[in-house]
């Protein structure tokens, strides 16, 4: 997620409001904020979830609604994601 620079700390803010309902949501093992190292206004989350039915179900709750909403205002490019499954693990 590209963010505009005067939005970061909006976001973060969010994150740090909201991060502890997402990790608490059914299913969710596993919740990162990752920055990236060139563009300080790039921001990625990981989740991990025991089942892509229980990361749907998030996808489709109030919390994701509103945290989504809120979040999407603060863009300076369309954002990207991708849902993934592990091949292998060392």
């Amino acid at each position: 997620m590209t963010f505009k620079a005067e939005e970061v700390p909006n976001f973060l803010a969010n994150f740090e409001k909201n991060k502890a309902k997402i990790r608490a949501f059914e299913g969710c093992e596993k919740l990162i904020l990752l920055q990236d190292y060139q563009n300080p206004n790039v921001y990625f989350t990981y989740s991990w979830w025991q089942e892509a039915a229980q990361l749907e179900a998030y996808r489709h709750s109030d919390l994701f609604k509103g945290v989504w909403a809120f979040t999407k205002s603060l863009f300076a490019a369309k954002p990207e994601a991708w849902s993934t499954k592990q091949i292998e693990s060392l």
